[in-house]
């Protein structure tokens, strides 16, 4: 058992896999009242940029949508605030952990088209769990009732899933999406991420909701490693220029003017079916997600 600031992570009674060492989550602090999403990937590919506009997709058919970066660089939401805002752990270490001090508005900024933010952050280098701060987050939260009010969830967690603390949105999630790109490190990656989800559903009631092809041309390694393993494609996001630049105007694609050939309107309509989609639910997928020799042999490498 560790201590940490405002409150204790105690080992899980059943470990998540073997050797492994994860934080247990706390039974009140469960999310109920919304549907929720993890967005996995490998770093670079595109998670926030995904998430932003998937959320902004879901605002734009009605639903009540909260976003929350699970990363150090807590650049999740800029393109929906405009800004880096202040972490959850940078709030609450300026009350020195008194968390009863904070109000919702010391943490949570309202974005683009209603859709509201909140950068969870991560402990210093070198120190502490990303699974506490992603626990304290949900734990405010709630107990200032902002999921009282909220239809949607997206959680926009870093890179891949090697530390038991950076997949503890997934004990949150019911769905988990997986971001990849039509090349081997990407898919590499989508696979790791698959066995953490599976492991996490063996617990809790997350289930692979399916994959999002994103900054690829074409899809052809990926629906043949899909079809392989047990997956789904959901959405399909070409690497349009319109998409980039929209990153650097810090603007999500539903801001961006449309520019003949840019793609940019059928990217909207991508977003806007995938949310439509996730919302009318995905049926869980039972992946069997390949030993890395496999991958190396399964994509044609020596």
């Amino acid at each position: 058992m560790q201590n940490g600031p405002g409150g204790r992570f105690d080992l899980p009674r059943h470990p998540d896999g073997e050797g492994s060492v994860q934080v247990q989550l706390d039974p009140d602090l469960r999310i109920d009242t919304a549907k929720v999403f993890a967005v996995y990937g490998k770093g670079g590919i595109g998670k926030s940029t995904t998430s932003s506009n998937l959320s902004v997709a879901f605002s734009k058919l009605g639903k009540r949508v909260l976003q929350i970066g699970c990363d150090p660089k807590h650049d999740s939401t800029f393109t929906l605030t405009k800004c880096l805002v202040p972490t959850v752990i940078d709030i609450l270490e300026s009350v020195d952990f008194h968390a009863e001090e904070l109000r919702p508005s010391d943490y949570v900024y309202e974005g683009y088209n209603g859709v509201m933010c909140v950068e969870a952050g991560g402990p210093p280098a070198g120190t502490g769990c990303g699974g506490y701060v992603v626990g304290q987050t949900v734990k405010l939260l709630k107990q200032h009732h902002l999921l009282d009010d909220t239809d949607v969830v997206v959680f926009d967690v870093l890179g891949d899933v090697v530390c038991g603390g950076f997949a503890t949105p997934l004990q949150h999630a019911d769905r988990a999406l997986i971001v990849t790109a039509n090349d081997f490190d990407s898919i590499f990656a989508m696979n790791r991420i698959a066995a953490a989800i599976l492991a996490k559903s063996k617990h809790y009631k997350v289930r692979l909701g399916g994959v999002i092809a994103n900054r690829s041309r074409n899809t052809d390694e990926i629906d043949r490693f899909v079809e392989a393993v047990g997956l789904k494609r959901l959405a399909h996001l070409p690497d349009l220029d319109i998409i980039r630049r929209s990153r650097l105007k810090k603007s999500t694609s539903f801001e961006m003017e449309p520019e003949p050939g840019s793609g940019l309107e059928e990217a909207q309509q991508q977003y806007l079916q995938l949310a439509q989609q996730l919302w009318d639910g995905v049926e869980p997928l039972e992946a069997r997600p390949m030993r890395d020799r496999d991958i190396f042999d399964f994509l044609g490498f020596d």
